[in-house]
């Protein structure tokens, strides 16, 4: 069989065989937790240190660390034991899962260890006790629940203490007993990463929560990173760890402190889903009202995903995406990567750790400040946007959200937003009605007709569009201007500007989605995942960001989330993520079709409120034909 060479930092979703090329050591530790390595990395590292300095380097046994999703195939299993566990006098794998998770493994390393008296821990990968693990182990029970105690509580004290435990036990004479393993310094559960942050005042509050693990690992660049950008914009970071927002405790932390510090906006970092089976979806573990944006810490490499047209692989999309869905948390962009260097010479093991990436880190904090502007801004100082969507682009298709009268749905958000305080303006007065909003739309320009009468909708002049196109990454620009030419080669264009398909009630805006090309076929293009939007489309864009602090897109569906890009995950040169920018969307969607609904909640952060299907009747005839048929 073809054995492949261990890549840094990579893991396996292969059946392929890999070599980890380590060399014996006298102590050998694995975990499938990136945290646990470079944390026992970084103790062996200053262990070897002290050593260099002592007279006997015999007090430093060499230790190997390996992540155990490099050991799924028999085969590399197979091979690392017989290349380096045989050789060990000591033995620790930590396995989060118990048995199940590493069957093969288990079986061959207790064989293994039996075969050369080695020590041999198997400990549970959190705080549940394995009765079944601590079977297979061969240490006595105090070692054994020392060494997990350490893991458990984690950070470089406890980790130094850990190896320091281990490395006693490689040097301990045959038949003596195992020495005494130093007790583990606590790490609250739940806490606050700087405590003092939540003194600081006025500012609104932005909680960042997270894992205790990525404390314990001191691997926080990413949530450092992100508290600085949200200190930035004026917001107030209050980062959070906790145990998991399943556990009662964590919840209470959560609850106690966001009495005392009620958030404007949640960005959460914690994967999977905190619902239960049964459990009613309105029992949130933020229990606050305020929008929970999810930021996605990926397992994946920075350079796998720039090259990748999908975003995140199967773990991360399942862990960091579909599960959190279930929670109705928004979704935002990957802020962090793993990176991994050149193996270590102390454990023979690659560190991984999160690598912050700072354009997305700013975006998902300008969403945050987004969401946090429009909490604090009163009804009347908000901007909003309704977007019509127009498929396929005829005059008698405009707002033809499936399932939806569109129409009459956009009069009652009107009716409820004027209800609300919203600023609708008073001269033109906005539509009361399904058939006068009709009216207005088909008296400006559409999609059809672009040409038609635009002295009542809003324009962009040529300088503010230049200043919009200008920041956009340059391979969007490029892109552009090579589909599409200049703009004055847009159907919108009115030679010194745009005029658009937008229409403006005070700070109230109703527009017709723009199409996404010109003189091609649009039915067969609305879904093209190559096809980079015109012109107009930007300039559309471009004064619905200047004017409106929240978009709603009215029914199923408009075209934005099915720009060129990657599937999620998204980055500044993916055309949703270009177009719209980190504005808050609201999404009045069917709710019998959530895949397509997945696709504006991955790509565009949308909120998606769903609406039933409309009840059925019998067709029957109308008009004139009903008269033949009585």
């Amino acid at each position: 069989m073809h054995l492949l060479a261990a890549q840094p930092g990579a893991l396996s979703d292969n059946d392929e065989a890999i070599d980890l090329e380590q060399s014996p050591g006298a102590i050998v530790f694995l975990s499938a937790a990136d945290t646990d390595l470079a944390l026992i990395t970084a103790a062996q590292e200053a262990r070897l240190a002290d050593a260099a300095h002592a007279t006997v380097a015999a007090e430093a046994p060499s230790l190997r660390a390996a992540n155990l999703m490099q050991l799924q195939h028999p085969m590399s299993v197979d091979l690392y034991l017989e290349r380096v566990v045989r050789h060990a006098r000591v033995v620790v794998v930590r396995l989060l899962g118990g048995k199940a998770y590493w069957s093969y493994g288990v079986e061959q390393l207790v064989a293994a260890c039996q075969r050369s008296g080695a020590a041999l821990a198997l400990l549970p990968g959190d705080d549940r006790p394995d009765a079944e693990l601590r079977g297979w182990s061969n240490l006595d029970a105090a070692t054994y629940d020392g060494l997990w105690a350490l893991l458990g509580q984690g950070g470089a004290v406890n980790a130094r203490a850990f190896v320091d435990a281990l490395g006693a036990l490689a040097t301990r004479n045959p038949g003596n007993p195992a020495p005494a393993v130093r007790t583990a310094e606590a790490l609250p559960e739940n806490g606050l990463l700087d405590p003092s942050a939540a003194t600081i005042p006025d500012a609104p509050v932005v909680p960042l929560v997270f894992y205790r693990a990525l404390v314990q690992a001191g691997d926080l660049a990413p949530v450092q990173a992100l508290a600085q950008a949200l200190s930035a914009r004026g917001l107030r970071p209050l980062p959070i760890f906790l145990k998991s927002l399943k556990d009662a405790g964590s919840r209470a932390f959560l609850a106690e402190t966001f009495a005392e510090a009620p958030p404007s906006a949640i960005i959460n970092f914690t994967a999977f889903s905190a619902a239960k089976p049964g459990q009613a979806s309105d029992d949130s573990p933020f229990g606050v009202d305020a929008p929970v944006i999810q930021a996605v810490l990926s397992g994946g490499s920075l350079e796998a995903w720039r090259e990748g047209t999908q975003g995140l692989g199967p773990r991360d999309l399942a862990m960091n995406v579909v599960l959190p869905e279930v929670d109705g948390r928004i979704l935002s962009r990957a802020v962090s990567f793993k990176s991994a260097g050149d193996p270590s010479p102390a454990t023979e093991c690659a560190v991984v750790r999160h690598q912050p990436l700072s354009d997305r880190i700013d975006w998902v904090a300008a969403l945050a400040e987004s969401w946090a502007r429009l909490r604090a801004l009163s009804p009347a100082e908000r901007g909003v946007a309704l977007v019509l969507a127009n498929y396929p682009n005829k005059d008698s298709r405009i707002a033809n959200g499936v399932g939806l009268d569109a129409p009459a749905s956009t009069i009652g958000l009107l009716q409820a937003l004027a209800g609300a305080g919203y600023d609708l303006g008073e001269a033109p007065a906005a539509p009361t009605s399904p058939e006068a909003l009709m009216q207005l739309l088909l008296s400006g320009p559409t999609n059809r007709d672009p040409a038609r009468d635009a002295s009542t909708t809003i324009r962009l002049s040529e300088a503010d569009y230049r200043a919009f196109f200008d920041q956009l990454p340059a391979t969007v620009r490029t892109a552009v201007e090579d589909r599409w030419g200049e703009p004055a080669q847009d159907p919108f264009w009115d030679g010194a500007g745009f005029h658009l398909a937008l229409h403006r009630f005070g700070k109230v805006l109703i527009g017709i989605q723009p199409q996404r090309g010109y003189h091609l076929d649009i039915e067969g293009t609305y879904h093209d995942p190559d096809l980079v939007p015109p012109h107009g489309y930007l300039a559309f864009y471009a004064a619905v960001r200047a004017q409106a602090h929240a978009v709603i897109h009215v029914g199923k569906h408009g075209n934005l989330e099915w720009l060129p890009g990657k599937a999620l995950a998204l980055s500044e040169g993916c055309f949703p993520d270009a177009v719209l920018g980190p504005v808050p969307q609201l999404y009045p969607f069917i709710v019998n079709d959530p895949g397509e609904g997945s696709q504006a909640k991955r790509r565009t952060a949308a909120v998606v409120v769903d609406h039933l299907t409309p009840p059925l009747t019998r067709a029957g005839l109308h008009g004139d034909l009903s008269a033949l048929e009585a």
